[in-house]
C-alpha cells in the first residue's frame, strides 16, 4: 500500500453487471499506466502513487485492517433497480448491519469494525451502478457499459481533486 486512498470493487466478474466494479477498476488501472490480469480470481491489487486498487468478490471482515491504512477509501459495487439512481454516490458511516446471508457483509458493517478495532475511519463512498443483466458471461450489458463510463469519469475526477 503506497496511497492514501483506496478503491474497493466489489462482485463477480463473470456474472456481467455484477462485474461492473471490475470493469471500472480495470480502466482506472489503464489511466494509471497499469495492468491487471485479464481473470480477475478472487482478489487483485493494483498499488500506485495516487490511489490503490483492489477487487475482491465480496466484503470479508479482515478487509477492516486493511482499510485501517487508508484516509479516503472508496467502493464500487453494482445495484438493481432498488436503488433509484442509476448512478449512487453515497458517503458511508461504520453501522453494524444484520444480514440474513451469512456470507454477506456490507461497507458499513466493515467500517463499523475497522472503527471498532483500529480506532480509524476513512473519509468513504459507495459508488454503486445499476446493473441489468447478470448471466454468466464477462461483457457488460450497454446499459451498464455506459454508465460505468460516467462513474470513471466522476472517480477520476474524485481521484485527482483531493
Amino acid at each position: 500500500m503506497q496511497a492514501d486512498t483506496l478503491i474497493i470493487g466489489i462482485g463477480n466478474a463473470d456474472r456481467q453487471d455484477d462485474g461492473v466494479g471490475w470493469h471500472i477498476l480495470k480502466n482506472l488501472a489503464e489511466k494509471l499506466g497499469k495492468t491487471v490480469p485479464e481473470d480477475p480470481g478472487e482478489i487483485v491489487e493494483v498499488e500506485t502513487d495516487q490511489v490503490d486498487l483492489m477487487f475482491i468478490l465480496q466484503i470479508y471482515p479482515e478487509l477492516a485492517e486493511t482499510i485501517s491504512h487508508y484516509k479516503r477509501l472508496c467502493f464500487v459495487d453494482a445495484h438493481t433497480a432498488d436503488v433509484a439512481d442509476e448512478i449512487s454516490w453515497t458517503v458511508l458511516q461504520p453501522e453494524f448491519e444484520k444480514s440474513p446471508l451469512t456470507h454477506h457483509m456490507s461497507p458499513s458493517t466493515v467500517l463499523s469494525i475497522g472503527a471498532s478495532i483500529y480506532d480509524h475511519m476513512p473519509e468513504t463512498i459507495l459508488v454503486s451502478v445499476r446493473g441489468y443483466h447478470f448471466q454468466f458471461e464477462r461483457a457488460l450489458s450497454p446499459q451498464t457499459e455506459a454508465l460505468a463510463s460516467q462513474a470513471i469519469d466522476r472517480l477520476w475526477d474524485w481521484i485527482n481533486h483531493k
